[in-house]
């Protein structure tokens, strides 16, 4: 079911700037037992980037209200929350744009997650690196042809997700999920300072480690940093943690680090 600010419909005007030119942001929130997983990150997340892009006013409670409503009744469940910076402006000019509208969907749970998280999963390198930019690294805007592209790239590899490098070759995320390995007692994930989505997953294993003996380090490294270390997972708000059995050529069987966090993220 989709909503657009507030009414029960499916038709976006084609001159919205979203469709126009992917002028907005999103996010994906997992829903269990009709309430959702770390909502006040998705809203934090929501309003960094809307700040970030300077969109224009959003009602940030009708907004949660909202997502609540969509969540509501669902066991297991997806929503999906697009900002955008509405109609008006001639071109690029955002002039006249003076209300943001609010996109919510709801949607079914990917099933195919439940086996990943017993099985483990294997990462292939993506042929496609990313590009750097300080203005939108961090945020999850709705520019995602990179993601596309990565996306169709590790569709012809047979591999469960995909290793993105950035155009300098340093480790930056997956497709669709951050990235975390550990050596020893070490947690390391990439800085994201200058591309990739920070994502709310990411954001709240930083958090659950920083209380531990496990130090965690923001790095900019290359791919080969993988060879050596005992253990590899991906994360994303729905996965929500995910170990890693092959990425690359290197092979892991530790999960003592997924073993640990995935009851930190079930709530």
């Amino acid at each position: 079911m989709w909503w657009i600010d507030g009414v029960q419909e499916q038709a976006l005007s084609v001159l919205d700037r979203s469709a126009q030119f992917g002028d907005g942001c999103f996010t994906t929130a997992r829903v269990s037992h009709g309430r959702i997983i770390w909502l006040e990150r998705h809203l934090q997340r929501l309003q960094q980037a809307a700040e970030r892009l300077r969109l224009p006013e959003i009602d940030w409670l009708l907004l949660q209200r909202e997502m609540a409503q969509a969540a509501a009744g669902q066991e297991e469940g997806v929503v999906k929350v697009i900002l955008s910076r509405g109609q008006g402006g001639r071109g690029y000019s955002p002039a006249g744009c003076h209300t943001s509208v609010r996109v919510v969907m709801q949607t079914a749970y990917p099933a195919h997650y439940a086996r990943w998280r017993q099985e483990g999963i294997c990462l292939s390198l993506s042929s496609v690196t990313l590009a750097k930019s300080a203005l939108l690294a961090g945020i999850k805007h709705l520019n995602r042809l990179e993601q596309v592209f990565i996306r169709m790239d590790l569709e012809q590899s047979g591999a469960d997700e995909a290793l993105v490098l950035d155009t300098s070759g340093a480790l930056v995320e997956c497709c669709a999920a951050n990235l975390f390995w550990r050596k020893g007692r070490r947690v390391f994930t990439p800085d994201l300072s200058l591309s990739g989505v920070n994502g709310v997953a990411r954001q709240h294993i930083m958090a659950v480690l920083a209380s531990t003996d496990l130090r965690v380090q923001e790095v900019t490294a290359p791919l080969d940093v993988l060879a050596d270390a005992d253990e590899v997972l991906i994360c994303n708000a729905l996965m929500p943690v995910i170990p890693v059995n092959q990425a690359h050529t290197w092979h892991y069987r530790s999960r003592e680090l997924f073993d640990f966090l995935s009851p930190q993220c079930e709530s």
